[in-house]
């Protein structure tokens, strides 16, 4: 196991956020004050980023991917429970360092650029796919990209199974595609994030974002 402080850069520009994305996240910031949050109901976006004392034990797994130990028995019961209904999942990314995300920032802007982008137009495009370092939930340990194993099932297999079935262990669609002015994040089918039990199962019946549950 590996204990990280997970440090991050706090000159971002905000000023892309929608006044929607921007009225929510200042009312969870004013809940939070109000209520003393787990850690599996920190909200971290880019209106809130990772707070300074924040530490992540780790956990690697057989793949090499590293998430939060806190993690580590509900997301593989979530994959064995997929595994007997047929459907194969794997972690394609977990935890990122400070270093890691914004290298993944930067290759995603010089793609752009490459494209005939403006530097303007790509650092936004960029921004849209890629969190800037000490926003991005991958930081916490606890957030995980999952896709298909590419010989038993289907993207879209994957994706359907975890929607009905995630939050039966704790995981939700963090990044839903008809709550991205809220979020601040497109469409995301594959990046599951745990919150518990309780607070998964009642998302996924309102058909809430994490910022919605929030404020509730």
């Amino acid at each position: 196991m590996l204990v990280l402080s997970v440090g991050f850069y706090r000159s971002f520009d905000q000023s892309f956020q929608k006044n929607s994305f921007l009225a929510f996240t200042a009312e969870v910031q004013a809940e939070n004050n109000e209520q003393d949050q787990g850690w599996e109901l920190l909200l971290v976006n880019q209106a809130n980023p990772i707070p300074e004392d924040y530490e992540v034990t780790l956990e690697k797994l057989s793949n090499g991917q590293m998430i939060d130990q806190r993690i580590y028995e509900p997301l593989q019961e979530m994959f064995d429970a997929a595994r007997k209904s047929g459907v194969y999942p794997v972690i394609v990314s977990g935890y990122r360092s400070t270093e890691e995300q914004q290298k993944l920032l930067d290759e995603k802007n010089a793609a752009y650029l490459a494209e005939g982008y403006s530097k303007k137009q790509a650092k936004e495009k960029a921004e849209q796919w890629v969190a800037i370092p000490g926003t991005s939930e991958h930081q916490l340990g606890i957030s995980v990209d999952i896709n298909e194993d590419k010989l038993h099932s289907f993207s879209t297999e994957v994706y359907n199974w975890l929607k009905q079935n995630a939050h039966k262990f704790g995981f939700i669609n963090r990044y839903p595609e008809n709550k991205t002015a809220i979020t601040g994040v497109i469409n995301e089918p594959w990046h599951y994030r745990y919150v518990g039990i309780e607070a998964a199962t009642e998302i996924s019946k309102q058909g809430l974002c994490l910022e919605e549950y929030l404020t509730r």
